[in-house]
């Protein structure tokens, strides 16, 4: 399947915010009312779609919606307003550690019961999860990268030479074929999986969109650069272990040699990331700004925190036996030819 242009289309809207929202992108109406975005479950389907239209704005934007609208000064208030309390509900629900090092100590604690979503998959996940998975995780990877790259301007020295020696990484080291957007682009083609940016927005869960807004969220503030660099660390921590359970996965259930290559890539290159974003990334930024350190220790447990909120939804549904996703996947079987630009 191939798409005309690389801005997605607009999905359809969740509740009254995004809604309106969407509305004003296409110059057909007005932004939420107060009470509307007041109401709105902060970690439901209406906020946090409301939030990933106005953030996506950023990244590739939409069919059908003007460039300028990307700094639209009432939007923009509109989005300060969603912010705030996404960023309330955040610090409010997310379990603080006294310093950076138990932060990361913590991080690198496995669960001894091995209950996470990369257990599942690689213990009894079925192929079906396994390309549920792909479509809700493709919300980022296709864009992988991208929101941290927002943070290197607003850093310097040790930290600012760390981080741009990972994002090389993670940009295919030069090489268009290894840039780590396209490997995914490729294991989704193993699952049968359109590829189209943005295809699975309407499909993805709340849960799944508040993952990808964290980021965003952390990267377009300059305030909030130490918190990005404690999801970034997070990030690459926890990847490699994970990655090789979800490797094994792929393996299991016959996924395909690009989807085993994926995570074979992530098991290797994030050990290293591992060590630099530790040492020169976080103890940089530190040496620098020391003030930072409880920005830092909040981005890596509010990391967790959401990417704990959906691994409980993803399990919860499929111990159920169903779909995690919106709009149920149809079946896999005929490979789908698309491009990701």
């Amino acid at each position: 399947m191939t798409h005309e242009g690389p801005e997605p289309r607009l999905p359809s809207a969740r509740g009254p915010v995004s809604a309106a929202v969407m509305a004003y992108l296409l110059d057909n109406g007005p932004l939420p009312r107060h009470e509307d975005a007041a109401g709105a479950d902060v970690y439901g389907d209406d906020l946090q779609l409301a939030l990933y239209l106005c953030y996506e704005l950023h990244y590739r934007g939409f069919a059908g919606v003007s460039p300028d609208r990307e700094w639209d000064p009432e939007l923009l208030r509109t989005r300060a307003a969603l912010e705030h309390r996404f960023l309330s509900a955040l610090r409010a629900d997310t379990p603080a550690h006294d310093s950076v090092e138990d932060a990361l100590a913590d991080l690198l604690v496995e669960p001894v019961d091995g209950t996470g979503v990369s257990h599942f998959l690689r213990d009894k996940g079925e192929l079906w999860q396994v390309r549920e998975y792909a479509a809700q995780r493709s919300l980022y990877h296709l864009k992988e990268a991208d929101p941290h790259a927002w943070v290197l301007p607003r850093l310097w020295g040790r930290a600012k030479a760390g981080m741009a020696a990972i994002e090389f990484d993670e940009y295919g080291g030069g090489r268009p074929d290894r840039v780590h957007a396209r490997l995914f682009a490729d294991l989704m083609t193993d699952l049968d999986l359109d590829t189209t940016y943005g295809h699975y927005l309407d499909a993805a869960c709340a849960e799944v969109l508040a993952t990808v807004n964290l980021m965003s969220l952390f990267g377009l503030h300059r305030s909030l650069r130490g918190a990005l660099v404690g999801h970034f660390a997070a990030v690459e921590i926890t990847s490699s272990p994970g990655s090789r359970r979800l490797a094994e996965a792929m393996r299991r259930t016959q996924a395909g040699p690009a989807a085993e290559h994926f995570y074979d890539e992530h098991v290797e290159a994030d050990a290293v990331h591992e060590q630099v974003v530790r040492h020169e990334v976080i103890g940089g930024l530190l040496a620098e700004e020391p003030h930072l350190a409880a920005d830092v220790a909040f981005g890596l447990d509010a990391t967790g925190h959401v990417e704990d909120r959906l691994a409980a939804r993803l399990l919860s549904d499929w111990h159920a036996g169903r779909s995690s996703l919106r709009t149920p996947l149809p079946s896999g079987g005929t490979s789908q030819t698309s491009h990701i630009s």
